[in-house]
């Protein structure tokens, strides 16, 4: 799906700029969230439920007494946001004009919302306000999930926030009683105006030396790595040596991410080595992959490798590794990119399609929608799990659509990085 979700620096300016009308909006929104009440946290921690969508934490929401919504939990945010036509279908009160940046080149319009709140199911009495209203519901399709808004930093800040992505559960620590007692490592953060979490860690290039630096913690990101243009460029790491592919199918608030994916020999956090992840190349020329005062984007196929806590009262994450930790990036590449299509998502419909690879191979086309896998019904899946298959190196038997054509195909992914 997306490398990078938001940049609230942008929205911050271009609001300033926008006159006295829309200024006062902003003043009024955030003076309604500092007037929100204080929420009691329980001595117990809160046990949340939520799902995985390629590789990205859903949580079931409510605004204003709505039904169910499905919001990201997401560590490159800081407010509350929900999708702008969503907003709209919920008769929520938006008012002024926003330009929010995100991964990509171009920015995206959208709205601050007054009076309207958000509670999740199983934390009684907690709310806290929707702040933004932002086109972000096109990026459902590349997730292949409902995809209505999005929680960050203002909502963890509320608690410590334990994430056991194999358990698939929140648990809402009381962040001031928090005392951690595990087998982890804690490791110091510093929090940007944005929310966004900064660690110092360590990322050593195929052929080159390590170089330590400063990257967000990104859980919103579905990747593993992703290293910032200005970084890619200084350094040259995109030369003849290194074996890349075209990357396919990146998007953020921004548009289209622009990159090659490739491998780095090694990266290190706190005490922690990766070896060998696969790693996104930016060649971004503006938007959040290329921002220079960071090396890059740590993502879920990291922190999937963790049970975390993130104690943003006291400045640190604690990463604790799970039986995922040892696991080789060793994944396979299809060599297309989908989405899912229709009212639940369950039409498999090829956006784009990578030269020299398994799916060029065997001549599927930009448009093809997958209809069936191995003779099951492609409906009877969902986007996360087609895409999980297509990185393991099996061969699997294809029905595809191309028009009023029906064809029959054999996709088996391999190793391309």
């Amino acid at each position: 799906m997306r490398q990078r979700m938001l940049a609230l620096a942008a929205a911050v300016i271009v609001v300033a700029a926008l006159g006295p009308r829309t200024f006062n909006a902003f003043r009024s929104v955030f003076a309604f969230q500092s007037a929100a009440k204080t929420f009691a946290v329980s001595s117990t921690p809160v046990s949340i439920p939520f799902d995985l969508s390629g590789r990205h934490i859903i949580l079931k929401v409510t605004v204003n007494n709505s039904p169910p919504l499905s919001f990201v939990l997401d560590t490159g945010a800081r407010y509350s946001i929900i999708n702008l036509d969503r907003a709209k279908e919920l008769g929520l009160t938006l008012e002024g004009e926003i330009r929010v940046g995100g991964a990509g080149i171009q920015t995206a319009t959208g709205s601050f919302v007054r009076n309207s709140t958000f509670t999740i199911p199983g934390l009684s009495g907690f709310s806290q306000p929707v702040s933004m209203a932002l086109p972000i519901g096109h990026l459902a399709q590349r997730m292949g999930h409902d995809f209505d808004g999005i929680l960050g930093s203002d909502f963890i800040s509320e608690f410590v926030v334990e994430i056991d992505y194999l358990a698939r559960r929140l648990k809402l620590h009381d962040k001031e009683r928090f005392n951690y007692a595990g087998p982890g490592e804690s490791l110091p953060i510093k929090l940007t105006q944005h929310g966004h979490p900064i660690l110092e860690a360590e990322v050593t290039p195929i052929g080159s030396e390590p170089v330590r630096g400063k990257f967000v913690l990104d859980i919103g990101a579905g990747s593993a790595l992703a290293l910032h243009s200005p970084f890619v460029n200084e350094r040259q790491l995109l030369g003849p040596n290194l074996k890349t592919i075209k990357a396919l199918g990146g998007a953020g608030a921004g548009g289209e991410i622009a990159g090659r994916i490739g491998r780095v020999a090694e990266l290190k956090i706190g005490s922690y080595k990766l070896t060998d992840p696969i790693t996104l190349f930016s060649q971004d020329k503006a938007g959040a992959l290329a921002n220079a005062s960071l090396l890059g984007n740590i993502g879920a196929q990291v922190a999937n490798r963790f049970k975390l806590f993130l104690d943003y009262e006291r400045d640190r994450i604690i990463f604790e590794p799970n039986s995922e930790f040892g696991k080789p990036y060793d994944r396979a590449f299809a060599g297309v990119s989908l989405q899912g299509e229709g009212k639940d998502y369950r039409t498999f419909r090829i956006t784009s399609v990578l030269e020299n690879s398994p799916a060029s191979e065997i001549g599927l086309q930009i448009g093809d929608v997958i209809t069936e896998v191995d003779g099951k019904a492609a409906r009877d899946l969902v986007l996360s799990t087609l895409n999980g298959m297509f990185e393991k190196p099996v061969t699997y038997k294809l029905k595809i659509k191309r028009g009023e054509q029906t064809l029959q195909v054999s996709l088996t992914p391999r190793k391309l990085v």
